[in-house]
């Protein structure tokens, strides 16, 4: 979805009290689209925010086929099932209820469990409510601090007035949204009307902890999503139901991937033969790739000194780390959380020249990490693997290598048909955190990241993941449900050489020490949990240079398996991967399960195939390809494996 926007100029220097949806009404006179909100001094705003009555101002409206427009429809969606919450279960505790990607949820506590079976009642009175014109319009109230305090106590709500106690100040403007009978703590902003809430659905109910901590009180959290039209709701629900069949976790048991097992641990993945050429043929492209690119593969290992993991402000005492081990603590070994640190010793193996610039290092790292949170199919784990690479370059290097650390990503999410590549900017921010380097470092650099990004024709949008090291990029695509997914960054690291840390230096063209850069580079994040997206994404159909099993031959009869097995016998020979189907079944039952098994290629024999000395191929999408020679078949199949073609559109079963 796009952004949708108008600027309007606007002079009310005369005027008192004008609200945004006066200004509104007056420039969209006799037209049948209205905003729902508005950009006003940076911020969004609603419709009945009043407008500044002392100079000129610009106004940008909000349009509902927006993302902005969306979320505030979803805000006030969680709103709406607050309100219903409260009035089928007197007493409800409410916490958060914000919009999110893809819809928004609603945090509580009731007197009993709310389960799925619920969610059809709740759906009701909440369309009750809009149907019977009780919803009502949104009213946004200013209160004073104390309003709110004695506004919460007085409506049981102490979640709500914890929040209000520990992180709002005094002095800070706080606003309540009424609708009919309720009233609530909200930001906002919401749309004027209950009634643009017609298209809505709630998808289902968790568990959780107030403000996301364990050690905090039970909650229940309600799912739902939201959209302006019965249309665009239907075609979401309908790729929540495609990506329900796609789910990595199902297929990885389907199609025999991967294993997840207790008795191993929680967090940790077991590779199946199947799924081990999947990533072993992932590891092979990423190889080749980097090594066209100039990176040379290095190893390293898990642990370290924990001394080690400090001087790169990667300290292992976070609550993401594993215990320290050791024989005394003198002398700590850590679990690594990235190889960073590793491949700055190795940097630092012998003095440097100048003429051995830019070094380019790769490693397929395996890193551990105690995550918190709920531990998810291939998608979130305590151990994995990670494509680490590093570059150390000269001050005069790093534009270019920069750039070509984002092309080289770029490149490599391309080949997986992945699309609308989007680069999110991770620039310094008045956020409170301490930055290495001095702000005109970063300044000068994030200018320098916006020109090289520029040169490869590449869009930049603000919000990426501030690194505190140095500034750089994220990557996002969208895979072939159209969810979006971050694969891969690209950053600057001032800390690391910097002399409070490992003091890099190398010897320059004067013969004097100079202090080189380093650029931190993650192509596609790591195996595992790209893998699993590639699942969902490929819906378990693979290209055929990535697929477990590329060929299988099937025989109409037994009289053809020993010239089956000649054929099978050559392609073997030729590294193809490739399977028979012997057994005494009708040819059709054969076809069908090598499709429903994702085979890309089949290879049927019968009379013909065997006086001709040919194979009649045919492709598990389009079907019957013709006769080939077998040698010709051969080539035919190796060329697609080595240009690592899409033959198909991505996820097409």
């Amino acid at each position: 979805m796009g952004r949708s926007f108008r600027k309007f100029d606007f002079n009310i220097s005369s005027l008192i009290q004008i609200r945004v949806i006066d200004a509104a009404r007056a420039a969209h006179a006799g037209r049948k689209t209205m905003p729902i909100a508005a950009r006003l001094k940076g911020s969004i705003v609603g419709l009945q925010t009043i407008l500044p009555s002392t100079k000129d101002f610009e106004l940008e409206f909000i349009y509902p086929n927006s993302e902005e427009a969306l979320a505030i429809l979803r805000h006030s969606a969680a709103h709406l099932l607050a309100r219903s919450l409260l009035r089928l279960f007197p007493g409800t505790r409410l916490g958060f209820g914000p919009s999110v990607k893809d819809g928004f949820y609603c945090d509580f506590k009731t007197s009993r469990e709310i389960t799925e079976s619920d969610l059809p009642m709740i759906e009701s009175e909440m369309r009750s409510l809009v149907a019977g014109g009780e919803g009502g319009s949104f009213e946004c109230l200013e209160v004073s601090f104390e309003r709110a305090v004695r506004i919460l106590e007085e409506t049981g709500q102490p979640f709500k007035l914890e929040h209000l106690r520990t992180h709002l100040r005094e002095n800070e403007k706080i606003f309540f949204y009424r609708q009919g009978e309720f009233l609530d703590m909200s930001r906002g902003p919401h749309v004027m009307s209950a009634e643009l809430l017609q298209h809505f659905r709630l998808m289902s109910v968790t568990e959780t902890h107030w403000r996301g901590d364990p050690s905090r009180e039970s909650l229940q959290r309600i799912y739902g999503t939201a959209f302006f039209s019965e249309e665009k709701l239907n075609e979401h629900l309908k790729r929540l139901e495609e990506a329900k069949k796609r789910d990595h976790r199902h297929l990885g048991r389907q199609l025999e991937l991967y294993a997840v097992d207790p008795r191993v641990g929680t967090g940790v993945v077991l590779w199946l033969p199947k799924g081990a050429v999947i990533r072993r043929e992932l590891e092979n492209f990423l190889f080749e790739e980097q090594t066209r690119n100039g990176f040379q593969r290095v190893y390293s290992p898990e642990i370290g000194r924990v001394g080690l993991f400090r001087m790169s402000g990667k300290n292992p005492y976070s609550e993401r780390s594993y215990p320290l081990f050791g024989a005394d603590r003198s002398d700590s070994y850590a679990l690594r959380p990235t190889c960073g640190s590793q491949h700055v010793v190795i940097y630092q193996n012998h003095p440097r020249s100048y003429r051995e610039l830019p070094l380019r290092f790769f490693e397929f790292g395996n890193v551990c990490r105690y995550e918190s949170g709920e531990y998810s199919g291939l998608k979130r784990l305590r151990a994995f693997t990670r494509n680490d690479a590093h570059v150390f370059c000269s001050e005069e290097q790093a534009a270019d290598e920069f750039r070509h650390c984002v092309e080289m990503l770029q490149k490599h999410l391309l080949t997986f048909g992945f699309s609308n590549l989007r680069i999110q900017t991770c620039f310094r921010s008045e956020n409170g955190i301490s930055y290495s380097g001095t702000r005109e470092m970063w300044e000068r650099w994030e200018k320098v990241i916006l020109e090289e990004c520029s040169k490869l024709g590449l869009v930049t949008y603000p919000g990426g993941e501030v690194h505190p090291e140095g500034p750089g990029i994220d990557c996002t695509v969208e895979d072939s449900l159209g969810r979006e997914w971050h694969f891969g960054t690209v950053h600057i690291d001032f800390k690391v050489p910097g002399e409070e840390a490992f003091d890099l230096s190398y010897v320059g063209t004067d013969n004097v020490l100079h202090r080189p850069m380093m650029i931190h580079c993650t192509p596609l994040d790591s195996f595992e949990r790209f893998i699993g997206v590639l699942i969902e994404h490929f819906a378990g159909a693979f290209p055929l240079w990535m697929a477990p099993e590329q060929v299988r031959i099937l025989i109409v009869s037994p009289k053809y398996e020993k010239y089956a097995r000649e054929v099978e016998d050559k392609f073997r020979k030729q590294g193809i991967r490739v399977t028979g189907d012997y057994r005494s079944e009708k040819i059709g039952a054969k076809i069908r399960r090598a499709q429903v098994q994702l085979v890309p290629y089949m290879l049927i024999i019968g009379e013909r195939e065997l006086e001709g000395r040919t194979v009649a191929v045919r492709d598990r999408v389009s079907g019957s390809q013709g006769n080939l020679v077998v040698e010709e078949a051969i080539r035919s199949f190796l060329r697609e494996i080595r240009d690592r073609k899409l033959k198909h559109d991505p996820g097409t079963v």
